[in-house]
């Protein structure tokens, strides 16, 4: 197999585009079928084209109901459900069915009787001889009158035995396949029922796809199914060859094929586990295999605008949990505080008041990476008195502390305005007077307030919590004494 350099993006002999995403629903929607939906949403969207969806639940053993639900939801969340209902590929069998049927009427498939342990024999043969094996039937040409009543038989493709087979992939580039590599691929089971190599040419050319835009593991395939689509095309016309665009997959921080051990979670578990906002995760993806320049930051309309299948680069791209992390801050200090705050509200137990956290929002997300990291810093907030103290906030209230913090309660107990502009005057001022630093007195009234030894600035702490609920926290811990 040979490659050569990109051709231009095209549109399918002027055909309108349309592209698809074709997940199978055996388990979550993984991120690197997210980023292939991402990538074939962006190039419809950029040429005025159709997104489209297709379930290949086939494999009835394995696809469920649940994970179809997963998928489903995990695209919409990041805002690539598709424009029309989704197509479910087992629905379609008899379609399937029929075109194979249409190309052993017409002489490009043949009944194939050969049996498994046939089949196994030469399999061996071939290994012992050191040589691949490729189907090589003797029912390719067979006569009717020869074929054996009532046995069961499958139908072959004939594939093409002599020349080439030349994609001009829109990644990869020229890439051109000796036909003697292909062999006679089976398109229908003995039991009638279609491979998927069948099933997903039909599909493509039934719902109209001019672009066929999917991982780079898929590009040996695309020879098998331009079998099928030309002898279609000779059959009955109309069957012309999608553009293909076979896209690098991605691999871990390490370079190694990307597993769980470096994040390659479901979708929804970058949502629900992670804390991680859909804007984030999509201008990710973005830029995994894509580029734009040096933007990093890069809005859903600007990536329409921007993107192309010639930035997409032929090597994998390598998967970085805290990149996505950093990314993720970026979106959170961007985001809208009544939003943030419901999503952090339904992290945390009973019923937290949502006005309330709406407030807090500009203070937390300034160094949050995750909506998990709101909920941990919002969590002060709520805290029935008196207060579980961390063993860092615990160790800041010695005795000395807790005379100062009686102090401290003392002289805000006089504060009328309750702003963080004169909370702030009072307390310098009364380090001032103490002769210490602010910071002596904001490390005992940290922990004495939020339990904690880190927290949003003190004086906004005093706000939120309000007078009554911080002059509460200070005098518990300004009375308790310590073991």
């Amino acid at each position: 197999m040979a490659s050569g350099s990109a051709q231009g993006e095209g549109t399918a002999e002027g055909r309108a585009v349309v592209t698809r995403f074709a997940p199978s629903p055996t388990g979550y929607l993984h991120i690197g079928g997210a980023r292939t939906a991402l990538f074939n949403w962006l190039f419809a969207r950029h040429h005025g084209g159709t997104y489209l969806l297709r379930i290949e639940d086939t494999d009835r053993a394995r696809s469920t109901e649940p994970a179809i639900a997963a998928i489903f939801d995990g695209l919409e969340w990041l805002g690539l459900a598709g424009d029309e209902p989704a197509t479910f590929q087992f629905a379609r069998s008899d379609r399937h069915a029929e075109v194979a049927h249409a190309l052993l009427e017409a002489g490009h498939a043949y009944r194939c009787y050969l049996t498994q342990e046939e089949l196994a024999a030469r399999r061996e043969l071939a290994q012992a001889e050191r040589r691949p094996f490729r189907i090589v039937s003797e029912w390719r040409d067979a006569a009717p009158d020869t074929w054996p009543e009532g046995q069961p038989y499958v139908v072959r493709i004939k594939a093409p035995q002599a020349g080439d087979t030349v994609i001009e992939d829109l990644v990869q580039g020229t890439v051109t396949v000796n036909n003697a590599e292909l062999d006679d691929f089976i398109l229908l089971r003995s039991d009638g029922t279609p491979t998927y190599m069948l099933a997903v040419v039909v599909d493509d050319h039934d719902m109209g796809v001019t672009h066929v835009i999917r991982g780079d593991d898929h590009l040996n395939n695309a020879f098998r199914q331009l079998a099928i689509i030309r002898a279609m095309h000779a059959v009955e016309g109309g069957w012309p060859d999608p553009v293909y665009a076979h896209v690098p997959l991605i691999h871990g921080s390490d370079g190694a094929k990307l597993s769980k051990r470096h994040g390659a979670l479901g979708v929804d578990s970058y949502r629900d586990e992670m804390g991680v906002l859909p804007e984030a995760l999509f201008n990710y993806l973005l830029r995994l295999g894509w580029g734009h320049g040096d933007d990093e930051f890069i809005a859903r309309e600007q990536a329409v605008a921007w993107f192309d299948i010639a930035h997409v680069g032929k090597s994998p791209s390598r998967f970085d949990l805290a990149k996505l992390l950093n990314l993720n801050g970026h979106y959170l200090r961007e985001a809208d505080d009544a939003r943030l705050a419901a999503l952090v509200a339904a992290r945390m137990d009973g019923n937290p008041d949502i006005a309330l956290l709406a407030r807090a929002m500009p203070v937390l997300k300034v160094r949050a990476k995750d909506v998990n990291e709101l909920a941990t810093g919002a969590a002060f907030l709520f805290a029935q008195r008196p207060l579980t103290l961390d063993p860092k906030a615990e160790s800041l209230l010695t005795d000395d502390a807790r005379v100062l913090l009686a102090r401290i309660c003392d002289r805000l107990g006089g504060e009328t305005g309750w702003t963080s502009e004169g909370l702030e005057a009072t307390l310098k001022a009364m380090a001032e007077e103490l002769g210490l630093g602010l910071g002596k007195l904001a490390q005992p009234l940290r922990a004495a307030l939020t339990g904690q030894s880190t927290s949003p600035g003190i004086f906004d702490v005093l706000v939120l919590l309000g007078r009554d609920e911080s002059l509460a926290r200070i005098a518990a811990q300004a009375t308790s004494t310590k073991a």
